[in-house]
Order: structure tokens, then C-alpha cells, then sequence
């Protein structure tokens, strides 16, 4: 039996982009938690993904499409956008009305040898 990586490459790469395309990342190619806890829009457009993702992905491992978690969306972001994007994740301080702690998830594309 193939494996769905070899099987739904080119799907798995699309789901990846689209992805990256509904988080609407800064120049930096990033985005922070604090950004994306109060974008329940982009929460929402990303789980709804979720038949997508099981019919593309192997999802054992994708806690946010098998099982209810605290951020669902997260865990879909982090999963599904590794087929394509290297993440990094820093401690960075947010200044709204006061200073907060938060995580900033920054996306830097994968060059695929051929």
C-alpha cells in the first residue's frame, strides 16, 4: 500500500499554500498566536479544511483534525504546512494597550532538489 505523501504530493503541497495563503502573512513571513486567537475568521477557514486534510494527509498525528483540542487550527497550521515550509517559532513581547508575551511563527519555503 503507497503511502499518501507519494500518493496526494501535489494535494498535500496545494493544502500547504492555501494554508499559507488564508494566514495573510507580513512581510516577514510570519505571524504571531496573538495575531491568529483573535482571528476567528482565519481559525474557521482553516478548520473547515479539516475532510480535506484527512482525505489528503495521514492524521494520526494532526491532534486538531482526530481529536477536540484548545487550538485545533494550530495544530492543523504546524502539521500540514511542513510539506512545504520549514516553521520557526520565537518568544517575542506584543505592545496592544499592554506588553504580552507571544509566540511568532515565521514560514520560510523549503527549496525542493530534484
Amino acid at each position: 500500500m503507497r503511502l499518501k505523501s507519494e500518493l496526494y504530493k501535489k494535494e498535500q503541497e496545494q493544502l500547504a499554500d492555501k494554508i499559507i495563503e488564508i494566514l495573510d502573512l507580513n512581510d516577514e513571513n510570519s505571524i504571531t498566536l496573538y495575531e491568529l486567537d483573535n482571528d476567528k475568521e482565519k481559525q474557521e477557514k482553516i478548520t473547515d479544511l479539516s475532510p480535506d486534510i484527512r482525505k489528503y494527509f495521514t492524521y494520526t498525528c494532526i491532534m486538531g483534525v482526530k481529536e477536540p483540542v484548545k487550538r485545533p487550527w494550530l495544530s492543523i497550521i504546524k502539521h500540514v504546512t511542513k510539506v512545504k515550509y520549514n516553521l520557526t517559532v520565537k518568544e517575542v513581547r506584543v505592545k496592544t494597550s499592554k506588553t504580552l508575551r507571544t509566540r511568532k511563527y515565521t514560514f520560510e519555503h523549503i527549496i525542493q532538489s530534484s
